[in-house]
């Protein structure tokens, strides 16, 4: 993201912008900081994103998506907020089983 946008949303696990008259952005707060190696459509929603490297600990790398472009004209602020509840609620499971004291 070279520019500011207008932070529409904000969950424990995701922001979503305002970019700009074309596309919300909905961005993994858990990816930030990573560099964007790629953009091409993610298949599992059919949007553009940006993809970045994790590197486990054996170190492979794992591409993983950090931030995904809605087109305005396909989708409305309430489908991007669906898309985005459900990373969160992800997280959350994830964090539940691996953090169940937190």
């Amino acid at each position: 993201m070279t520019k500011e946008m207008e932070q529409l949303k904000k969950g424990q696990f995701y922001f979503i912008y305002d970019g700009d008259y074309e596309y919300f952005v909905v961005e993994d707060r858990t990816k930030r900081g990573l560099s964007v190696i790629e953009k091409s459509v993610d298949d599992n929603v059919g949007v553009i994103a940006e993809k970045g490297r994790i590197y486990d600990a054996n170190g492979r790398g794992h591409v993983m998506m950090i931030r995904w472009y809605f087109p305005k004209e396909h989708y409305t602020f309430e489908h991007v907020c669906k898309f985005a509840d459900k990373l969160d609620k992800r997280y959350r499971a994830i964090m539940e089983e691996t953090c169940p004291d937190w």
